[in-house]
């Protein structure tokens, strides 16, 4: 089965780094895995022109190419996102928004995959519940299931707290805690509702 991580951030930094985590654990499980980073690539936003309902693809012709690609052949998607304004990153709204045109082609592309959320704040609190909620809101309207770690402290996904330093992130002993938890649910409904 193949994984899909999404890293939001527009540097390779703390959220890189958790990301990049996940899916060596799940590489180590046996998945076959593949990573988009946002940094340096060209993406621009969704200008809801309507050119994909008539015409079956995106009228931007950028980065986004890729994770088009990526997500229709991915069994599990992983969106992990840097805290940006107490919510996901610019770049991560564009991802969401840009998938209108992926879904022009098919609606049900992406109907059944499996989804999970981590989220990377530089404050503990600083707005990682809400951009958990953002994903999985987008996953919903998707038709792609969203799987949490459970009711003790990965309610939503995986949460970090970087200190906005990659240092600290590796010290984050209870956002890896979290990871793991979500980590094993998201296996658990790959191999349950996949397979």
């Amino acid at each position: 089965m193949k994984v899909f991580g999404i890293c939001a951030s527009p540097r390779k930094g703390t959220t890189h780094y958790v990301l990049d985590h996940a899916l060596n654990t799940l590489e180590g499980h046996g998945f076959e895995t593949e990573i988009f980073t946002c940094q340096a690539k060209d993406l621009k936003p969704c200008m809801h022109c309507d050119y994909c309902l008539e015409n079956k693809k995106c009228i931007i012709q950028d980065d986004m190419a890729e994770v088009y690609e990526n997500l229709q052949s991915a069994d599990g998607i992983i969106l992990a996102t840097p805290i940006h304004s107490g919510s996901v990153s610019a770049q991560m709204s564009i991802i969401m928004d840009r998938t209108r045109a992926l879904e022009a082609v098919d609606y049900n592309l992406l109907r059944g995959k499996i989804g999970m959320s981590i989220a990377v704040g530089g404050d503990r609190t600083g707005g990682q519940d809400l951009a958990h909620m953002t994903i999985i809101n987008y996953f919903m309207i998707h038709g792609i299931i969203p799987v949490s770690g459970g009711p003790f402290g990965s309610n939503l996904g995986a949460s970090f707290w970087s200190e906005d330093s990659l240092d600290k992130i590796k010290e984050d002993t209870y956002g890896m805690e979290s990871l793991n938890r979500t980590l094993i649910e998201f296996e658990n409904f790959l191999n349950k509702y996949i397979y």
